[in-house]
């Protein structure tokens, strides 16, 4: 006797069903913390040492935000830390791009072992080449600029190159080769054909690259010295070291208000980021 079509159907929403819940449950070990953040960021010094803890605050303390704000100069922070951010995105993106597109739509001599070359280079872990980078721009008199912690990303970085390769890889080369035929220049392929059909990959190297610059620490701690130049990151640091604030109220509103702005930017890219990572093969 031929079953049902319930009871068929029966084990693909118990799998759905299952699958969702699974993806609730991850989904909640991630939001959980950014929940205790905030808050932590509206409760008093009393209400956040209370055991066993309170999580709802009754009623919010709004005053640890206009604390945070009173104690360090957040607008200066704010402003040094989207420099920082937007100019290194800018400079990411057009150097990877241009790097990535002479390694998969221009035929020269010797291209797969400088790529290999290039991409070699990730094994470096940053500690490494801290030391000699720290001397170079110290000869050049960058320390206490913003120059170490942008013009480097103008010289591409290997990641986003392999990255950006990938998804070129993607575009038809009869493409290109039809631009050429018709006379029309590497620079103008890749302007007018390449770029445009590159935006969804683009928008993925921008959005990591914010998030990395934003949250940069290890770059400003080395080449900054003025408190007028700290970043948000290192303007957390100076905040509960120097200045000697100890109570967590006004700590975790500091840190909530450097991460919403990250926040803000993945939810207005997420369709991009999505498909710019969906897109992104790994042909080889």
């Amino acid at each position: 006797m031929p079953r049902s079509r319930s009871s068929a159907a029966s084990p693909a929403l118990v799998g759905q069903v299952g699958r969702h819940v699974a993806l609730a449950l991850v989904g909640l070990a991630f939001i959980v913390p950014v929940l205790a953040l905030i808050s932590t960021s509206l409760k008093t010094q009393e209400q956040n040492l209370r055991i066993p803890p309170m999580w709802i605050p009754a009623p919010p303390h709004f005053a640890n935000y206009a604390a945070a704000f009173e104690t360090v100069p957040m607008l200066v922070f704010f402003r040094n830390s989207l420099f920082v951010a937007v100019v290194s995105v800018f400079g990411v993106a057009v150097s990877s791009a241009v790097v990535a597109y002479g390694f998969s739509h221009i035929r020269w001599r010797g291209r797969n072992l400088i790529f290999v070359l290039v991409i070699s280079t990730m094994l470096l872990p940053y500690e490494v080449t801290m030391i000699s980078q720290y001397i170079m721009f110290a000869n050049l008199g960058w320390v206490n600029t913003f120059l170490p912690l942008t013009v480097p990303h103008f010289f591409g970085v290997p990641f986003y190159i392999f990255m950006l390769r990938q998804f070129f890889l993607r575009i038809p080369v009869e493409i290109t080769e039809a631009a050429r035929i018709d006379g029309a220049s590497e620079f103008r392929i890749f302007a007018r054909i390449v770029l445009p059909l590159a935006v969804p990959a683009l928008a993925v190297v921008a959005l990591l690259q914010f998030v990395a610059s934003w949250n940069d620490f290890l770059g400003p701690l080395i080449y900054l010295n003025d408190p007028n130049l700290y970043t948000l990151s290192l303007g957390m640091h100076y905040f509960r070291t120097s200045l000697f604030q100890t109570e967590l109220g006004p700590q975790a509103a500091y840190a909530f208000m450097i991460a919403l702005p990250v926040i803000v930017v993945f939810f207005l890219a997420q369709r991009r980021f999505i498909q710019g990572i969906a897109l992104t093969g790994l042909k080889g």
